[in-house]
């Protein structure tokens, strides 16, 4: 895991004090994934706006208890932590028919986003707590309404979720990823449908091995929306559009420099009573 450097630990603390009720909002309860394993419990903020139809899949799944008790069945360090498939290893699949790629999206001016930095001929920053890639010309046609898209993408920074896929473009059905470090090689390959919001250390203590010796386990997965209140996590994300989010950017990019990337920011949490 990435360490914070100083000038962000002064940042964060800062915000702390003067974050405003503004700055802050709380999770989407119907695209907000709690995943308990045998490590602890992981929190994903889902998006439907990148992989629609990845996403609701991932629902449908979680609604019908396929996943509970499913292995980590490969999990490599600095790379992928595999699950969700239910003979516990590569090649397992639900009932249900595979499902197209859904790697690159169109990302119009009506969606909600932040752009954290414009690296030459692209733009990055967040849809919600997901990080994306995106083209920054507008090569494409408009839409009905006279609104422009460009061609976007989920970045495979740490906490990124996915769904994995044989060797066929168009293969995914049930399998999950989850980084445990940034690599970015995977963008534009597989379909990324969340990130981890909360919980980075218990994907941290996933045992390792392809297959490991004692693997750990989904325990349960279930929306928080079909959660009763008292066994929720009452987190609240930080607003991206926000200007204690604005401060945070700022302090990691002048700590990283000309190194900075949209994988050096993850989108704050806070619990609240």
């Amino acid at each position: 895991m990435k360490a914070w450097g100083a000038g962000v630990i002064a940042a964060l603390a800062a915000l702390a004090t003067a974050a405003t009720a503004q700055d802050w909002t709380p999770l989407d309860a119907d695209n907000t994934l709690v995943m308990e394993t045998t490590q602890g419990r992981v929190i994903i903020a889902l998006s439907p706006q990148m992989a629609p139809q990845g996403v609701a899949r991932i629902k449908d799944l979680t609604r019908q208890g396929f996943y509970n008790g499913l292995l980590f069945h490969r999990v490599i360090d600095h790379f992928v932590a595999q699950t969700g498939n239910p003979n516990n290893k590569d090649g397992g699949r639900s009932p249900l028919p595979d499902m197209p790629l859904e790697a690159v999206f169109k990302l119009g001016e009506m969606v909600p986003h932040t752009v954290v930095a414009q690296p030459a001929g692209a733009t990055t920053g967040f849809i919600g707590a997901v990080p994306y890639v995106a083209m920054t010309d507008r090569h494409m046609p408009p839409a009905s309404d006279g609104s422009h898209a460009v061609r976007a993408w989920g970045t495979h920074c740490r906490g990124v979720l996915g769904m994995g896929r044989g060797e066929a473009r168009d293969s995914a059905n049930s399998e999950l990823y989850l980084m445990r470090d940034t690599v970015t090689r995977l963008d534009r390959d597989y379909t990324v449908v969340g990130r981890v919001v909360s919980g980075f250390d218990a994907l941290a203590a996933l045992r390792v091995g392809e297959p490991p010796a004692q693997p750990d386990a989904m325990t349960e997965v279930r929306l928080l929306a079909d959660m009763p209140a008292s066994g929720r996590t009452k987190l609240e994300i930080m607003n991206t559009a926000g200007a204690a989010f604005a401060t945070l950017v700022k302090a990691k990019r002048a700590e990283k420099g000309a190194d900075f990337s949209v994988c050096d920011i993850t989108v704050p949490v806070r619990t609240v009573p």
